[in-house]
């Protein structure tokens, strides 16, 4: 760690004294958004009894966070560009705060839903430019390592997210998961207004056409994959679908014509670049699916407290902990593809394991799979984070950094959906009776489980491709 705040000649980035403070902003900042994106999840059974909706309704207070972010990540790494990396960092953790009390106090699901997506919102300002500070504040020689951290905070905030709620519901109710957010967030804006390095932006025009079109884009495809989990009429369903490919294309002409496109498509032109991207998309949505479905699964058919449901995640962050950094370290030394690969192998086997629970599991079985599937995680996205940004310019490293996020939050949104489609069928399936509760949950979390390790196969098989591509 101490290798991260020394000084060579010729740095870029930021002093080494300076860097200790800004990180510890940088963490504050991003484990706090981040871990709002899972922290609810264990707290979905209940939300859904208190506020009187059913399961799959509820899965929309987790995803209409995640969709959000999906809708606005590419548009607030350009803005970023244009005003300045600081500047949004700051005005999304503010936004973020604000809209946390506004959760917090929430009394239908409807409120909640709105609060929830404009909470969204501000995370994904602060988190849509997040690898591009790390990458003003370091020294490139340190650039690996210090996205491994980065990496690490994320990916452990996602995994813990669960165990925190549990532990949080076991002696509070559900909105004190929200309003603990509002004295971090105004500790961590007071702080990054003394130590984040100042930067004015590029200036010029905003892309506002482009931005609309890219969130038109990307919401009704995930609305289209939620209208299937509520059987609506095909009509519907086509007509998102025609939207959505609409927007796609107006998106493109737009972005290839722009002055100064929201998302310059040149970046795509590096191979090595582009499958990073696929890569981590692929990989996000099974690990959606997991987080939103195990939660039913430990609570619904295994009948576990909120509490030990959340106790049953602590292995999968304690191992993202334990690996993401040291894969950072070693992203700095060995092809970064290769490493990815062995990690993603060993998600995929992970996420299988758990697919293959019983009926009846004991509590160690849970827990080392749940393990294997964090070591695996935690090995895959360092080293793939490093490739993403390390094979984009620096002049575009907003955009790069905004994709990498995109590809998180639209891969977590999609999972989601899927677990509420599965949910649904299962319901379907066995009728919605209290007495038909385990049922179903256990055989919507089993399916959702299989379509995690499939996604995760596919990210495994294109992160092998990279690999012949060099180092």
């Amino acid at each position: 760690m101490s290798r991260l705040f020394t000084d060579l000649e010729g740095d870029d980035g930021i002093s080494g004294a300076q860097r200790r403070v800004a990180i510890i902003v940088m963490v504050m900042g991003t484990g706090m958004t981040v871990l709002d994106g899972s922290i609810v999840n264990v707290a979905l059974p209940i939300i859904a009894r208190d506020l009187h909706v059913i399961p799959s309704a509820a899965v929309w207070i987790a995803n209409a966070y995640i969709l959000a972010g999906a809708m606005t990540m590419v548009a607030f790494a350009s803005l970023g560009d244009v005003i300045g990396f600081r500047r949004l960092y700051m005005g999304g953790i503010m936004l973020f705060t604000l809209s946390s009390l506004g959760c917090a106090l929430s009394q239908s699901s409807e409120s909640l839903n709105i609060m929830r997506f404009i909470q969204g919102i501000g995370a994904a300002a602060a988190m849509s430019i997040g690898p591009a500070l790390y990458r003003n504040i370091f020294p490139t020689r340190l650039l690996g390592s210090a996205l491994g951290i980065n990496a690490m905070v994320v990916a452990s905030s996602l995994a813990a997210g669960p165990a925190i709620g549990g532990a949080m519901l076991s002696v509070l109710n559900w909105p004190w998961l929200f309003a603990v957010n509002v004295p971090i967030g105004i500790v961590t804006l007071v702080l990054a207004r003394r130590v984040l390095p100042s930067d004015r932006g590029r200036g010029g025009k905003f892309d506002i056409a482009g931005a609309l079109l890219s969130a038109v884009a990307l919401a009704t495809i995930v609305l289209a994959v939620d209208g299937l989990s509520r059987h609506d009429s095909a009509g519907n369903e086509v007509a998102l679908l025609a939207v959505a490919i609409v927007a796609v294309v107006l998106f493109i002409y737009r972005q290839k014509r722009a002055a100064a496109p929201l998302l310059p498509l040149d970046i795509f032109s590096s191979i090595r670049f582009s499958m990073a991207v696929a890569t981590s998309l692929c990989s996000f949505v099974g690990q959606g699916i997991a987080f939103i479905a195990l939660p039913f699964l430990f609570q619904g058919a295994y009948g576990f407290s909120p509490l030990m449901s959340a106790a049953l995640f602590t292995p999968w962050p304690v191992a993202i902990v334990i690996v993401a950094p040291i894969a950072g370290r070693m992203a700095d030394r060995y092809p970064a593809a290769l490493l990815s690969t062995y990690g993603l192998a060993l998600y995929t086997v992970g996420l299988v394991l758990l697919a293959c629970l019983g009926t009846h599991p004991s509590i160690i079985d849970i827990l080392w799979r749940a393990f294997i599937c964090g070591l695996g995680f935690g090995f895959f996205q360092s080293p793939n984070n490093r490739e993403m940004m390390s094979n984009a310019p620096r002049s575009r490293s907003g955009t790069a950094s905004g994709i990498l996020a995109i590809a998180r939050t639209f891969g977590q949104s999609l999972g989601a959906a899927m677990v509420a489609i599965a949910l649904t069928a299962a319901s379907s399936r066995f009728g919605t009776g209290a007495e038909n509760t385990a049922l179903i949950d256990a055989s919507a979390v089993h399916l959702s489980l299989w379509i995690a390790a499939t996604a995760t196969l596919l990210a495994t098989t294109i992160s092998a491709l990279r690999i012949r591509h060099g180092k």
